[in-house]
């Protein structure tokens, strides 16, 4: 029997994220507020973006999907993550 454990990654966390591996500063409640807007609009770009989901992916030891890296806004992207960290795929 395996316990399903639900992840979910937070705007909160993606703002940590985007620090972290990109070196770009976000404030949480404006990425929140924003979340609609272009990656580029926070000055985030693709290979920033790839740098997130590859430690994403190797905090939850799954593949996340292809489209992930190409995802443009946040909201789009959390809404990907978060459906595949919730399916496991």
């Amino acid at each position: 029997m395996t316990d399903q454990v639900d992840y979910q990654v937070t705007v909160e966390e993606l703002a940590t994220l985007m620090k972290r591996t990109a070196g770009v500063h976000v404030d949480p409640v404006t990425l929140r507020q924003q979340a609609d807007d272009g990656f580029d609009t926070f000055g985030l770009d693709s290979l920033g973006l790839l740098g997130i989901v590859a430690e994403l992916e190797k905090r939850y030891g799954l593949g996340l999907p292809e489209q992930a890296e190409r995802c443009k806004t946040p909201a789009d992207f959390l809404a990907l993550i978060n459906g595949a960290l919730k399916t496991g795929v």
